[in-house]
């Protein structure tokens, strides 16, 4: 947990590497993923750089897996696991050697492939060609009559207007083919243009379609002379159907079909043998694809790396500049020594701590269970170099503000379990690819999730509330000293706490409040405070936390100026009037003697803070004092009159120490012989600084009222909440317990039990729950964070395959 408090010291290292061990060098680094590089060439261009062919190369490795890939999904056919080999051996990233065996295996494969891919397609547009005209055989035989003979009487072709001579009729002539569907329609009209009606089309609809082509019909067009056949053609051409030869003869037309149905039964055949042949080069290649596709990354993520070496030319060596954890100094020397070895290298490459001046990334060691929370907290914003982390924090404030909103036990229990299961069962989850951005969201907040089941379930327990009803473990508290027909007759009656309560409850909400007429009002007043309570005390929390940042990093002198009249202001003003709500709970007795202790003498809270910010005062009722204790004004007085102090405290002191701190550098840069007496030239001039300084104070001032008041939507949720479940339960499961039929009843029951688990899970568990998550977390973010996170910083991105594996889907 030491970088969940604060993130890990980083160092700036300089390593030296003799070019024949680069490569394996850096491949180590990525096995073990704790070295972050800075480029070196910044000044050079992508393509001028030392391994950019290479590069390419992988590039043009990672097509051709691509291109397999997309033939094994075109087959259906499943790759292996690939999950279990991201955390491969060293070895896994291939040697450069080894990486012309693997471009001539992948070479081959693809060009076989692609023989294979061409060949079926012009055996598939060959077999497609022969099963037209095998139709277009079979469905011109009713085109023709029995006797065969094309010369029809020319009355069947027009008019005999239409024909000037029949001495000039000879034998009609025709043409099949096949067209598209869509375009019969203009393809018919044409026709009939340019024939003046003398084209006898007939049609018929494909008995069978190829799938993935559009549907076509097969027709005939009948005509009279070489001229026409002429335009007949072009048409066809026009729009685009197929001619195909057709013989006039009955006899020569059965042999024809025989020919064709004896050449597809060849061709399919063929194609089956070619498509099997394709099937096992492709299974051949499935069984070593994933691991090619995990070598040929990490080989092209090395050479990107090494890319970022600046190179020696003179010493014959390679230098780099990386961030690395302290921590973790002793595993990159021991990563350096092993890639010498590796190549029998016997000078040893090394590294050098150097200082600058460069902020450091931030890097929290994070596990399965804590990255949730934190990629809450960097979601806002990635923390400043070592200060303080909010995530350690939010792993508690977080799933217990949420439950507060969202306090059901069954609720709860219902969230736990769907955040169990999904711990439970995280190693065979983690495996499913492609479920989609929900799914991940939902899954990588599993542990978020089952804190916040887990809290929900404790704050419904202390609420009393189990699907809008009440658990009555310790029995109640409350008696009633009245008989049958009085409780039962008098809808006026109210139990006086005086002579009807024995003792505390034991946990929580008395059960007896979900029978009383007043439990709304009771609930509204109880929450609201609570939500005071939880948050000036989450909001205090906070503000203490900038104090340990200030410490850490020595600004004494933001302790004295910011923190402690921050504090102060919280404190004497909000924080009082948090304390003032224990008070009168414990002042105030229902059993007292004294009739200004009473629960009616009680005032308002509310009412007196504000009285206390306007300097005025409520008159009592009669029988009532003012004030809660001797002594309350004067003190309500000071506090104020401090509270208003804080304000020119946190506007001046800052900027007022900056202006005499520079007047006294100038003095002594003055005696020192600089003659122009400036201090740092960089520094802001004191107007800026003096208008910074009051847009904070004025923001700080501001915030805490506002920030005060955001709270309060703990109440207002918890209330809505619990008051929607109840009405779900009165209107839709009560309804079905009421019918007396027990015929129809359990019918009903059913179905309103189905309808009610709906609603319960859609609206109060993912809308309600989704709701309170979202105000959850703008309260750390806003009211909580605001206190004391700068969130500056930038992330520490290591150089690991295992995170470049798990970020893309292969």
């Amino acid at each position: 947990m030491g970088s969940m408090f604060r993130s890990e010291p980083m160092v700036l290292c300089q390593i030296f590497i003799q070019p024949e061990a680069a490569y394996s060098t850096v491949s180590e680094m990525g096995e073990v993923g704790c070295v972050q590089f800075r480029d070196l060439n910044d000044g050079v261009s992508l393509f001028q750089r030392k391994f950019v062919s290479e590069i390419r190369r992988c590039d043009e490795l990672e097509r051709k897996i691509h291109y397999i890939t997309n033939e094994l999904k075109k087959e259906d056919m499943i790759l292996p696991e690939i999950n279990n080999n991201i955390n491969m051996p060293v070895s896994s990233a291939l040697n450069p050697k080894e990486m012309i065996n693997l471009e001539a295996h992948l070479e081959m494969t693809e060009s076989e492939m692609l023989e294979l891919t061409e060949n079926e397609d012009k055996l598939k547009s060959n077999y497609n060609e022969l099963n037209e005209l095998r139709q277009v055989l079979e469905n011109t035989e009713d085109f023709f009559s029995d006797e065969e003979v094309l010369n029809i009487d020319s009355n069947r072709m027009g008019s005999k207007d239409q024909l000037v001579n029949k001495g000039e009729r000879g034998e009609l002539a025709f043409v099949a083919g096949i067209i598209k569907h869509k375009r019969i329609f203009g393809f018919e009209q044409m026709l009939w243009r340019i024939s003046h009606g003398n084209v006898f089309l007939r049609q018929a609809e494909l008995t069978k379609t190829t799938a993935g082509q559009c549907q076509k019909l097969v027709f005939v067009a009948f005509f009279q002379g070489e001229e026409l056949k002429s335009r007949i053609k072009k048409v066809c051409q026009g729009f685009r159907a197929t001619m195909y030869p057709c013989p006039s003869s009955h006899v020569e037309r059965d042999e024809m079909i025989a020919d064709v149905r004896s050449r597809l039964e060849d061709l399919k055949m063929i194609l089956n043998q070619t498509n099997d042949q394709r099937r096992r080069v492709l299974a051949n290649v499935s069984k070593n694809l994933p691991t090619w596709s995990i070598m040929v990354k990490k080989m092209k993520a090395i050479y990107y790396t090494l890319n970022l070496f600046n190179i020696d030319v003179s010493q014959k060596c390679m230098i780099g500049e990386c961030w690395v954890p302290t921590t973790d100094l002793t595993i990159v020397q021991g990563t350096l020594a092993r890639g010498s070895s590796a190549v029998g290298n016997s000078i040893t490459s090394f590294l050098n701590v150097i200082n600058t001046n460069e902020p450091p990334p931030t890097y929290n060691r994070t596990n399965k269970f804590t990255q949730g929370f934190q990629n809450l907290i960097d979601a806002y914003g990635i923390a400043s170099y070592r200060e303080i982390n909010p995530a350690l924090y939010a792993i508690i404030t977080f799933p217990f503000l949420f439950a507060v909103m969202f306090g059901d036990v069954g609720h709860g229990l219902i969230m736990l379990t769907f955040g169990a299961w999904m711990c439970i069962f995280e190693q065979k989850l983690s495996n499913i690819r492609g479920a989609g951005e929900i799914w991940s969201i939902f899954f990588g907040g599993r542990y978020i999730i089952l804190l916040m089941g887990l809290f929900s379930i404790y704050t419904g327990a202390i609420y009393n509330d189990v699907f809008s009803k009440s658990m009555n473990l310790f029995g109640s508290a409350w008696r009633v000293n009245f008989n049958s027909s009085t409780v039962l007759g008098n809808e006026f009656l109210q139990l006086d706490p005086k002579n009807s309560t024995e003792g505390v409850y034991s946990m929580g909400i008395d059960p007896v409040w979900q029978l009383a007429g007043n439990k709304i009002i009771f609930q509204n007043s109880h929450k609201m405070k609570l939500s005071i309570i939880f948050g000036v005390t989450h909001m205090l929390f906070g503000l203490s936390l900038s104090v340990v940042n200030h410490v850490h990093f020595r600004r004494w002198g933001a302790i004295l100026m910011e923190f402690i009249p921050q504090v102060l202001f919280l404190v004497l003003l909000f924080g009082y009037m948090v304390f003032m709500m224990f008070f009168k709970w414990v002042k105030y007795n229902a059993r007292t003697e004294v009739l200004a202790d009473t629960p009616g003498c009680a005032p308002s809270v509310l009412i007196m803070f504000i009285d206390m910010m306007l300097f005025k005062s409520t008159p009592p009722l009669d029988g009532c004092k003012q004030h809660m204790f001797d002594g309350q004004k004067l003190m309500q007085l000071s506090f104020v009159a401090v509270g208003l102090l804080c304000i020119p405290w946190m506007l001046f002191t800052k900027p007022l120490f900056i202006y005499i701190r520079r007047k006294k550098n100038n003095q002594l840069n003055g005696l020192n012989g600089n003659e122009d007496g400036n201090g740092d030239p960089t520094d802001e001039p004191m107007s800026e600084i003096f208008i910074q300084q009051a847009i904070h104070t004025i923001e700080y001032v501001l915030s805490t009222i506002s920030h005060t008041a955001s709270y309060l939507r703990l109440w207002a949720l918890s209330l809505a909440h619990s008051q929607l479940s109840e009405v779900l339960w009165e209107k839709v499961l009560s309804t079905g317990l009421a019918i007396p039929s027990i015929y129809i009843g359990p019918i009903i029951l059913y179905m309103n039990f189905i309808s009610w688990v709906f609603f319960t899970i859609a609206i109060l568990v993912l809308m309600e729950g989704l709701s309170a998550f979202l105000h959850t977390l703008r309260l750390h973010w806003v009211e909580f964070m605001s206190k004391h996170y700068e969130g500056e910083g930038h992330a520490f991105v290591p150089f690991s395959f295992k995170t470049l594996l798990e970020e893309k889907e292969f």
